[in-house]
């Protein structure tokens, strides 16, 4: 049985990888801005097995609130098996462009709350010294794109805040993956024009993730084949990248 905290607990891979753990009884806290939203997700997963359903409505980029809710979440849980960071939104890049108040508050939302959040609960779980931190970045953050570059900004600074966290939590026992995934159906996704072979289901990308967190995968790109992808895009010369519309 794991006692398992999901931040941004309404979105669909996170209630995905719910949906996979809560049949093995597991006790969760979630974590979410809309309260009616949460309320809806728990009953689902103590329906599908779940042993409890804690829930807490917080806006993250209320920093000063993140101790208080892992306290409770404690409270509640006592331990963390796994903690899943699912929370975040898809800016619209033009909007950023000619609002810098916007850009800074998404850069917040995907970066900087991300950021904020991990510092605190990796002390908690380094005096746990067990456990595993699931943090969903993106593709996005492997190179800027000028189409992109606000959102995938702020989530290459996730990859690389990841990579520095997993290496200090490492001797404590408490495991960090990071997650990329590519396209995927959401409602953060309808209505943007996206290729629909590339596009991959919420539920496909949480079986990915429940298996890199049981293989203790320090990085897992999901669906597998954005290795390739972004390994190729990486590799573009610069005077060439630039002129490209991506």
């Amino acid at each position: 049985m794991n006692s398992i905290l999901i931040i941004g607990a309404t979105s669909a891979i996170a209630g995905a990888c719910a949906r996979l753990w809560a049949p093995e009884r597991a006790r969760f806290f979630l974590v979410g801005r809309d309260a009616e939203k949460l309320q809806q997700v728990g009953d689902d997963l103590l329906a599908r097995g779940a042993e409890s359903a804690h829930r807490y409505a917080l806006d993250l980029n209320t920093f000063a609130e993140h101790e208080t809710m892992l306290a409770a979440c404690l409270q509640a849980l006592e331990r963390i098996d796994i903690a899943l960071i699912a929370h975040g939104t898809l800016p619209d890049q033009h909007a950023c462009e000619r609002d810098l108040t916007q850009a800074l508050e998404e850069f917040s939302t995907n970066g900087t709350s991300v950021v904020a959040l991990l510092s605190r609960l990796a002390n908690h779980m380094q005096l746990q010294g067990a456990g595993t931190i699931a943090v969903i970045s993106s593709v996005a953050g492997d190179r800027g794109r000028a189409s992109n570059y606000v959102y995938g900004s702020a989530k290459a600074a996730v990859t690389a805040f990841c990579e520095g966290l997993r290496g200090r939590l490492f001797a404590a026992g408490v495991h960090v993956l990071t997650v990329k995934p590519g396209f995927v159906d959401t409602p953060m996704t309808r209505g943007l024009s996206l290729p629909g072979i590339l596009l991959a289901k919420p539920e496909q990308v949480a079986k990915d993730i429940a298996q890199a967190v049981k293989r203790r995968r320090n990085t897992v790109y999901t669906p597998w084949f954005w290795w390739g992808i972004m390994a190729a895009i990486r590799h573009i010369p610069a005077s060439i990248f630039k002129r490209m519309k991506l």
